[in-house]
């Protein structure tokens, strides 16, 4: 493995020698089309089921008037209706329509409507507006938008409809929908309104626990107005800490600080806090924060960095993934990962304006020109490919879950090598919310990136460690996933994890009765429709696996339990 070693070392050095161009190749739009149809993507180029998205017929209103007439003539016709942003990074199908008699709305180009209302503390935005660009407008007016989701590559319609978060347990909290107070949903109507209408919902309204989050099940979100405050500045300190504690320590970060986070390093036994709160507006600095995940990457770093990974992987050579995590998160400490007192990172804490520390995504403002570096996960150059796994937990049960972890880290702490590539296990936290399909209660947030095959049945190294935490989270511990993120395992039982499950379709049944925003998705999620368990099925999360033909046998992974959460069924490569 000696020369395997030397390439780690080697390519680190390119990195950290060869920092990427500020400016990056822009990401490919969401919808293609040719003469036979048109193919709705992710921003990772593959969703979970690994089967395309065609649409037959797309529209790309710019004003409310040309969404309420796309929708009405979707009506008129009984089609069914799915919307897409100009950025698509849901990683389930939210928004991939039935495949016949249907149609697909993108708010790519209704994204022009930015109106900050000074008195009242308030901006509305069109559903297309991306994140960036309301908050630059809404930092000029010398207001602040308290919560953010950490990527800014989103529109205000998809940050509200999906639940997406910062982290706060302060105040309305970070999850972006507590900060609404007003919607605008087009939904079906009969002919004498003419097949479409505008609805309005504000705060004390019937449904607007409903509209608050509501994965595009209720109608097409046409304007979202959102609270403010005056502008302020952040201060952000990162403390490398031993992990023996974690556990109790993570209530105290959520209590004692604004916006504070962790990221826990298991197979180093190294936890991140992240100590973030407010500043005085007229505290010195001018930082940001440009967080290095999302940073341009020369593209034959991140293909080069791909490929390695893959080579581990194959050769199943833990001790190289190791060698990777330890480089990794020592230059993420030299580097203060992504913070900018000024141009460069030169000490803590980093002082800024609240629009450019609360979230980040420098990688996808480019020219079209730009063809040497790109985001690292973009699809066309074939550089990092993951999946992600982001769970909620009430925030009494993640003590235990920390404690289970290492539990099944102490057995191998090497396992864990694989997931400290990426960027650990990120925790973050967000407040008990009215939403219906919210959280109920002061939750905890876990992030997780991990490796994912090029091919759907090609065997994963340790893939039944990864298994078992995820399968830890949602059964054992009764977390909820993410709504735009995970692998289909992770939605199985949904239904009765929401106490206002009912109440919600209580309103789509009133705003959306014939359906017309269903799909094969929806009605899996939400009617509890199981689909049959192919060969293979638990290689992706698509599927938990109950015999060994739903892993891959001819190379060795076969179903068995959890080492820890015995009750897991994982697959889990055996020699024999």
């Amino acid at each position: 493995m000696a020369p395997l070693v030397w390439l780690i070392h080697g390519l680190f050095a390119c990195i950290f020698s060869n920092p990427a161009p500020t400016m990056a190749m822009p990401p490919a739009p969401p919808v293609n089309c040719n003469a036979t149809g048109c193919v709705l993507s992710n921003a990772y180029g593959v969703w979970g089921d690994r089967k395309e998205c065609w649409v037959q017929t797309v529209a790309y209103p710019t004003t409310e008037d040309e969404l309420r007439s796309a929708v009405a003539q979707a009506s008129q016709k009984n089609q069914k209706v799915k919307v897409v942003s100009g950025f698509s990074h849901t990683i389930p199908k939210l928004a991939c329509p039935p495949s016949e008699n249907s149609t697909l709305i993108s708010t790519a180009k209704y994204n022009a409507g930015i109106e900050v209302d000074a008195g009242n503390q308030t901006v509305t935005a069109d559903a297309g507006v991306g994140l960036r660009d309301l908050i630059d407008k809404v930092e000029a007016a010398g207001l602040s938008l308290v919560a953010a989701p950490y990527w800014e590559g989103v529109s205000i319609g998809g940050v509200v409809s999906t639940g997406s978060h910062g982290s706060s347990w302060w105040g309305k909290g970070g999850a972006v929908h507590d900060h609404v107070v007003g919607l605008r949903l087009v939904v079906p109507a009969g002919s004498s309104e003419g097949y479409a209408k505008v609805v309005r919902v504000v705060q004390g309204d019937p449904l607007f626990n409903a509209a608050m989050v509501s994965l595009g099940l209720l109608g097409v979100i046409s304007k979202v107005t959102l609270s403010l405050e005056p502008r302020f500045k952040r201060n952000i300190t990162y403390s490398y800490k031993d992990d023996s504690h974690l556990e109790d320590e993570f209530q105290d970060l959520a209590r004692q600080h604004e916006f504070p986070d962790i990221t826990w390093y298991p197979s180093q036994h190294k936890a991140v806090h992240r100590y973030d709160d407010r500043a005085p507006l007229n505290s010195s600095g001018d930082g940001m924060n440009d967080f290095i995940g999302f940073q341009s990457n020369l593209i034959n770093v991140s293909t080069t960095v791909r490929w390695t990974e893959k080579a581990l992987e194959k050769s199943k050579y833990v001790k190289g993934k190791c060698i990777l995590a330890a480089s990794e998160i020592g230059f993420k400490k030299l580097v203060g990962n992504g913070l900018k007192n000024n141009i460069i990172f030169t000490g803590y804490p980093v002082v800024g304006y609240q629009g450019k520390m609360q979230t980040s995504g420098s990688c996808q403002h480019s020219p079209s020109s730009n063809t040497m570096s790109s985001c690292a996960w973009d699809p066309r150059i074939k550089g990092l490919f993951f999946y992600e796994t982001t769970a909620i937990f009430p925030a009494s049960k993640f003590r235990d879950f920390i404690l289970d972890v290492k539990k099944l880290r102490d057995l191998n702490p090497d396992n864990f090598c694989g997931v400290d590539i990426y960027n650990g296990f990120l925790i973050r936290f967000i407040k008990g919310s009215e939403a219906y399909l919210g959280q109920s209660e002061d939750s905890v947030v876990l992030d997780i990136n991990y490796y994912r095959a090029d091919e759907p049945l090609t065997p994963r190294f340790n893939q039944d460690i990864w298994e078992e935490v995820e399968q830890m989270a949602f059964f054992k511990y009764g977390a909820k996933p993410h709504w735009a993120k995970n692998r289909k395992l992770a939605f199985i039982g949904v239904q009765q994890k929401y106490p206002n499950m009912s109440s919600f379709l209580s309103a789509k049944s009133q705003l959306d009765p014939q359906g017309m925003f269903d799909s094969q998705w929806s009605d899996e999620i939400f009617l509890g429709k199981e689909s049959a368990k192919d060969d293979g099925c638990a290689m992706e999360g698509q599927c938990i696996c109950s015999e060994d033909r739903h892993c891959n046998p001819a190379e060795g992974y076969l179903c068995k339990p959890g080492q820890v959460y015995n009750e897991a069924m994982v697959c889990r490569y055996t020699k024999s």
